[in-house]
């Protein structure tokens, strides 16, 4: 018989690799099972595909797993696993667009330091900790961050949903630490803008019942 599996709630990401790297298995699926939600809510909402965010989750992972033994432990894992993943997922993103030949809109708003996502975030959309409260609503922020552009999106989806400080966010896109707060900024402005045509629509179309 196997031995039972170790419970991973008493461990950090850092103690997981390294019980992966000495060889337990489980160690390796308790670190993939700990980031399964949350790393594919980020890659579903980043390419707007079910099949292609599993895929990029599967990528991630084996890109860990293959890269694991360089990886510095003394490093928080979760802002190395979210690089690997946007990476993966933005490959899978290029090779889709290639297919279909349509560019991404790569407009990205002025930049502003003194205004961050929390300021501009309408009180009306739910806060990354609280949960959705009904479909509709869900459906509505869902169809606003699968329409914004790719640039725009990741860093909403990085900053806002995943709570990743700005420093993290900036070494996982690869871009300087200005650049993300003004796309952060631009990011939210978009969003609320949506959100805002989409409750006028909603609105409208009550009236009209």
């Amino acid at each position: 018989m196997t031995d039972p599996p170790k419970s991973d709630r008493r461990l950090s990401d850092g103690e997981l690799l390294g019980l992966h790297l000495g060889g337990d298995h489980q160690a390796f699926a308790a670190l993939m099972e700990r980031y399964r939600r949350e790393l594919y809510a980020f890659l579903y909402h980043l390419t707007g595909d079910s099949t292609v965010a599993e895929d990029a989750f599967q990528e991630a992972f084996l890109q860990v797993h293959l890269s694991a033994a360089a990886f510095d432990q003394t490093r928080p894992f979760k802002p190395w696993l979210f690089t690997i993943a946007a990476n993966k997922g933005r490959d899978a993103m290029r090779r889709r667009l290639r297919r279909s030949a349509a560019p991404l809109d790569a407009t990205v708003a002025g930049q502003d330091q003194r205004t961050t996502y929390a300021d501009l975030m309408p009180a009306e959309i739910p806060a990354p900790d609280e949960s959705l409260m009904n479909l509709e609503t869900r459906r509505a922020v869902e169809t606003i961050i699968a329409r914004m552009p790719e640039n725009l999106r990741a860093v909403l989806l990085l900053c806002y949903f995943n709570e990743l400080p700005y420093k993290d966010v900036a070494d996982i896109l690869n871009v300087p630490l200005g650049t993300v707060k003004s796309r952060l900024h631009g990011a939210v402005k978009h969003f609320a803008r949506q959100w805002q045509a989409t409750a006028k629509r909603s609105g409208h179309d009550h009236e009209q019942e």
